[in-house]
């Protein structure tokens, strides 16, 4: 697979040099695993705001939708009423979709009920961890066996706008699997974070 060669001279994933900005959120946090409740709920919640869309507008506007969702504290979000939806749909920082501001507040109290079950977001996400054998080559495939499982269970529990190819893509970013190219310098370095991450 070709790749893109980096100011030092690295190979990297042919995406991370497809925009300016992807090269650092390539090398610092895709594909190195999670566990902190608070980034797994906000990643949930910017994939389902990409629906539709690219990832470069919903990186270029995360700063503007944390700062508009109280940082994804779902405690907070949980509590929006109609207030905040106005404030929400009239903040030209993010993407004011109304169906996908209602699933974040949604999403938010879904959150609190999965942690008064589970324990954690993490300990939930983490039980759904792929098996190497169930994937492809890195990069050849948008949904899984895993990710249409836990697709579905988050749409039995009441979860909004997370289908098998949004969460296939919120396991990649959050280190439940290692889909970097094989060639890419970074490849080695998420598969020693995950070989040392205590799973929750």
């Amino acid at each position: 697979m070709n790749g893109y060669i980096g100011p030092d001279g690295q190979t990297r994933c042919k995406w991370a040099g497809s925009a300016p900005e992807f090269l650092e959120y390539h090398d610092q946090e895709w594909g190195f695993p999670v566990s902190n409740d608070v980034r797994l709920f906000e990643k949930l919640c910017l994939e389902a705001f990409q629906s539709g869309l690219s990832w470069r507008t919903i990186l270029n506007k995360r700063d503007g939708f944390r700062a508009a969702f109280d940082g994804f504290d779902f405690h907070k979000a949980a509590r929006y009423d109609a207030t905040d939806m106005d404030r929400l749909l009239n903040d030209e920082n993010i993407v004011r979709h109304r169906g996908k501001i209602a699933a974040v507040v949604n999403n938010a109290a879904r959150a609190l009920e999965m942690i008064d079950e589970d324990g954690s977001l993490a300990a939930f996400f983490w039980r759904f961890e792929p098996k190497l054998a169930e994937l492809g080559p890195p990069q050849t495939q948008s949904t899984s066996t895993t990710s249409i499982a836990l697709a579905r269970e988050l749409k039995r529990r009441g979860w909004k706008f997370l289908g098998p190819t949004t969460i296939f893509a919120f396991m990649q970013a959050m280190g439940l699997i290692n889909d970097h190219s094989e060639n890419c310098t970074m490849r080695a370095a998420v598969d020693d974070a995950r070989r040392n991450f205590q799973r929750p």
